[in-house]
């Protein structure tokens, strides 16, 4: 996100839930399919920062009218490369929650570098993406695929490196993109040589242009399967209709994805610098709507979400009406 706020500043595992459910005109529909025919797209919040996070799926299900809950989305910790690499504390009870009904989908977001929120010089980071284009941090990425096979996680959605053209990682593009797009390719390469891998590898940018403009570190379309963006209400001040024309912003990421042949995502998104904004909430419910994501997650804690913030009142309003269907948002 650019920032360090709430849970994500935490070295300890993130645990998340997506509902599901069909976008349509900015409401989610209750039934399996659309009116039309096509599928739901996948929707979600970001409700906690440890395995308490799983346990608080019923309850977010129960504030939107009884939804049942079918994706899950967590984050692997970046301080240690033990870590990185996972682990059953984090995995074992994912791999049982994915396993309780069919067809439910596993997202992992992955750091590219240990000390991933540190604040490490620019030349430290060259360095590391130089080192990691070359092979040397092989071993933590076979192990981690190796992991998730093992627990049955073959089939996850792995979130790369996310907000690399921000300033917050230490697995940022902007010191050297060259190396960084490298690097990416390295690493996919090493996970789907993993035996039993059925990955699907998400390449997610933060909106806007942030420290780098992000097609900058775009590592080619044999590497990629989705392109995702973390679209946050801000700056201050700006509408949605500006998010959705800025420079690097919502249309663009769109049409960026089409010329390339990708689906999109939208890992992260929330309030923000603009408070309780109904309006935004209502126009990322039609952006989702008409453009089909392969997912998407709402990030439910202060200072961004509606369910676990109680700040935010009108916006919540907007998304009970969404998943309940008592009204147009």
């Amino acid at each position: 996100m650019g920032v360090l706020t709430g849970p994500r500043a935490a070295p300890i595992v993130l645990l998340a839930v997506l509902l599901v459910f069909g976008l349509d005109q900015g409401r989610i529909a209750p039934d399996s399919r659309h009116r039309d025919g096509r599928p739901p797209v996948p929707s979600g919040f970001f409700t906690g920062s440890d395995e308490a996070g799983i346990r608080r799926i019923a309850e977010v299900g129960e504030w939107l009218g009884g939804a049942p809950l079918t994706v899950g989305h967590t984050y692997l910790p970046g301080d240690l490369w033990s870590n990185i690499e996972g682990h059953e504390r984090l995995f074992g009870p994912w791999a049982h929650w994915v396993r309780e009904r069919p067809g439910r989908l596993f997202v992992l977001n992955v750091p590219l570098r240990d000390r991933s929120e540190a604040g490490l010089p620019d030349a430290e980071v060259r360095a590391g993406l130089r080192l990691g284009a070359d092979g040397a941090f092989d071993r933590h990425f076979r192990v981690l695929g190796e992991r998730l096979v093992q627990h049955g996680l073959e089939e996850a959605v792995l979130v790369l490196g996310w907000e690399m053209n921000g300033a917050t990682y230490s697995h940022r593009c902007g010191p050297d993109p060259e190396a960084w797009k490298a690097y990416w390719r390295r690493v996919v390469t090493v996970l789907r040589e993993v035996a039993g891998q059925r990955f699907r590898f998400d390449f997610t940018a933060s909106r806007g242009r942030d420290a780098i403009p992000w097609p900058l570190c775009y590592p080619g379309d044999e590497y990629v399967d989705i392109i995702g963006l973390d679209a946050y209400d801000q700056p201050r001040g700006a509408d949605f209709a500006r998010q959705v024309t800025e420079e690097y912003g919502l249309a663009h990421h769109v049409r960026f994805a089409a010329a390339h042949g990708k689906p999109v995502s939208y890992p992260e998104w929330g309030l923000f610098r603009n408070g309780d904004n109904p309006d935004y909430v209502r126009g990322m419910l039609d952006w989702f709507a008409r453009h089909r994501p392969v997912y998407q997650t709402f990030t439910d804690y202060c200072p961004h979400g509606v369910w676990g913030c109680p700040d935010h009142p009108r916006s919540a309003e907007v998304v009970r009406g969404a998943f309940t269907g008592t009204g147009r948002p």
